[in-house]
């Protein structure tokens, strides 16, 4: 989905802050008529606002009943409304409701007493919002109880701060509990969802058909593809230098059913990969689709391993822009810590032969870990811990070493998040 700038009169494509458009579904007719904000959760969450305050806003500015506490993330309007329109109202909340009015910044806490007042993380200025606002004054009257923040509410109001790529996955929703995530962060009850769910619907569609295939003898006048150890080194030798020594299965102390090397399903997966992309033009272009059909044609598509063969395929010195792109597809398959290791030990090689020809990939791993973090492919808590010890599981000590110590602002921002977050739950609770 194309995402816009948090601050829409900002024309910089480089803008960190960024936000998903709003959608909208018209449904019913007559007076029954209304409108569903299909993404709103996903909005809210990028602006580290709850769901509540958006729509409760749009209702406002539009004289509309709205829900403010959906148990099924459905947000509704009454009435028919465009996506246009709402975008536009939104503007007008984020200048009131998110951004700093100093420096304009929307990395601002929100921070309820007498008065509403956003905190900017930014430059420090503590800026009062309009009392005589509607919304201001609901959200006075429905400020929630001092208490210890959850887990998710904090990793949401991080992923605002840092906000650059797409959020696709938690949602925000409305006050009290309507502003927690939900398990999947799709909305099951609508037609149009994210690009994660129709992924995810062709997946499991595309994966029955093959699961149903009968496979029969290959005839003689059948194209075959053979897989025998030297047919495979020697397709690896004709691809271009850029996919030559990129795929390392070996040092995996922790092979899965016996294998660990030479003609394996993993080997035969990345080679599959590679070919296509010399077959295509590019990386870029092999789908998504078809490299999960692939890794569950060969019946590895829940393996941990396979995370570390797409990760030195799918990827390359254009990690940066890639990394989003196949994020929906990752999360089909990432699916345990174990799993989200391999993902970090995988990018480990990837950096470690990528830097060999290009030294600036060092440069390039803390924003890696962002948008691994930012589109939920790797949890704090691993993260955390894979950054306090360099390893030799994956590549050589030098290199582990060399990989954490360029990871090393992006582990320093989690522990110090982590610290205030902390604070302030005692300062509230005092």
């Amino acid at each position: 989905m194309a995402l816009v700038n948090v601050q829409r009169d900002n024309p910089d494509p480089f803008y960190r802050y960024k936000m998903e458009r709003i959608q909208t579904k018209i449904e019913g007719k007559g007076n029954g008529i209304k409108t569903v904000v299909v993404n709103l959760s996903s909005v809210a969450q990028s602006l580290a606002r709850p769901g509540a305050y958006l729509i409760k806003y749009f209702g406002f500015e539009l004289g509309a009943q709205t829900n403010v506490d959906p148990p099924d993330d459905r947000w509704i309007i009454n009435g028919a409304h465009e996506a246009s329109k709402l975008q536009e109202l939104l503007d007008g909340f984020i200048a009131k409701f998110v951004l700093c009015q100093g420096c304009k910044n929307p990395e601002t806490d929100v921070h309820i007493k007498d008065n509403i007042l956003l905190d900017c993380k930014a430059c420090g200025r503590q800026s009062k919002v309009i009392p005589s606002l509607k919304l201001t004054g609901y959200i006075l009257k429905n400020a929630p109880k001092k208490g210890k923040k959850e887990k998710s509410d904090r990793k949401a109001a991080r992923k605002a701060k840092q906000n650059g790529t797409k959020v696709d996955k938690e949602a925000s929703g409305g006050d009290d509990n309507s502003d927690q995530p939900s398990p999947n962060g799709e909305d099951k009850h609508n037609d149009i969802g994210s690009d994660d769910d129709a992924l995810t619907r062709k997946i499991k569609t595309e994966a029955q058909s093959l699961e149903n295939k009968k496979f029969t003898e290959v005839k003689d006048d059948e194209w075959a593809v053979d897989m025998s150890e030297e047919a495979v080194k020697a397709r690896q030798q004709s691809l271009p230098d850029e996919f030559k020594a990129k795929l390392v299965l070996n040092g995996d102390d922790e092979d899965e059913e016996g294998e660990g090397g030479g003609n394996t399903a993993y080997d035969q997966l990345g080679t599959w990969i590679q070919e296509q992309a010399v077959e295509k033009g590019s990386i870029d272009k092999v789908d998504d689709i078809d490299i999960y059909l692939k890794a569950k044609e060969l019946g590895i598509e829940a393996k941990h391993r396979t995370v570390l063969v797409l990760v030195q395929t799918i990827f390359d010195q254009n990690i940066l822009s890639q990394i989003s792109k196949r994020a929906s597809m990752l999360k089909q398959v990432i699916t345990s810590e174990r799993h989200e290791k391999a993902l970090l030990g995988g990018t480990e090689r990837l950096i470690g032969q990528l830097g060999k020809e290009f030294p600036e990939m060092y440069e390039k791993v803390v924003k890696i870990l962002q948008l691994y973090y930012h589109n939920d492919l790797v949890s704090e808590e691993v993260v955390t811990k894979w950054g306090s010890k360099a390893s030799k599981k994956y590549v050589d000590l030098s290199t582990s070493k060399k990989v954490r110590k360029a990871a090393e602002p992006f582990l320093t921002w989690l522990a110090e998040a982590e610290s205030e977050e902390d604070s302030d739950d005692e300062d509230d609770d005092e």
